[in-house]
């Protein structure tokens, strides 16, 4: 196992396992749900656990034989950042982020349904929020700011393939299942889906970019250290 210094023991930047995933962390900037930086976001990187870091590199390889990559949006979660995102919740005038990211869900609804939780599982090191793109397409998100669950062109384009929605869209097209989303988008989600439960993930019914490691090192444990530069160690 590769740890790194400054980080907790069993704990990596990812691109120091594999810089070839590429990585648009949402919550470091405001272009995000909250429409601002979020508690504990220092830095714009990917933190996971050394053993999540290796199964995800896996996974890519996978991918890169096909010229497609991973598109990494969260990692390793703080604390601090989940209780932020649940102080967030419980204010009902803040909604500036609403026509893009949760157009047709109650704001207050959230917790409830499903879309975030007092308690995350990205806490502990190895759940990742993640799309697929191609491998030379643009990086991060672009063009049109419409609701993400508008047709591909009308939403943010998130530079991945189609999804069917956008990433952190709380709405329930966002679920593996649904069969509102056209054909091609199912087939995109569900090749995801095979190549991330072939490397050891498993995926979350309501949200189709969230996979959980199975057998993860710390399956009871969290975490509240900050996510940090490789250089800020």
């Amino acid at each position: 196992m590769a740890d790194t210094p400054g980080l907790p023991a069993g704990f990596v930047h990812l691109a120091a396992i594999d810089p070839s995933i590429r990585q648009d962390i949402r919550y470091h900037g405001s272009f995000n749900f909250v429409g601002r930086p979020i508690a504990g976001y220092r830095a714009a990187e990917c933190i996971l656990t050394d053993k999540a870091a290796r199964a995800l590199s896996a996974a890519q390889a996978e991918l890169a034989s096909r010229g497609l990559t991973l598109v990494v949006w969260d990692c390793y979660r703080p604390v601090q950042a989940v209780q932020d995102f649940m102080a967030w919740s419980r204010d009902a005038g803040d909604d500036r982020m609403r026509r893009v990211f949760y157009p047709q869900v109650d704001k207050r609804t959230l917790s409830a349904e499903g879309y975030i939780s007092a308690r995350s599982t990205h806490s502990r090191g190895s759940t990742v929020d993640v799309g697929v793109a191609r491998a030379g397409a643009a990086r991060g998100a672009s063009g049109g700011q419409g609701a993400c669950t508008a047709p591909p062109g009308q939403r943010v384009d998130d530079g991945t393939l189609d999804l069917g929605t956008a990433f952190d869209c709380f709405d329930p097209r966002s679920g593996l299942a649904d069969r509102r989303i056209g054909s091609v988008a199912r087939a995109n989600r569900l090749m995801l889906l095979q190549v991330m439960t072939r490397h050891g993930f498993r995926g979350y019914p309501r949200e189709w970019w969230h996979f959980q490691l199975r057998n993860e090192p710390f399956p009871n444990q969290t975490f509240d250290f900050p996510v940090v530069s490789r250089g800020n160690r």
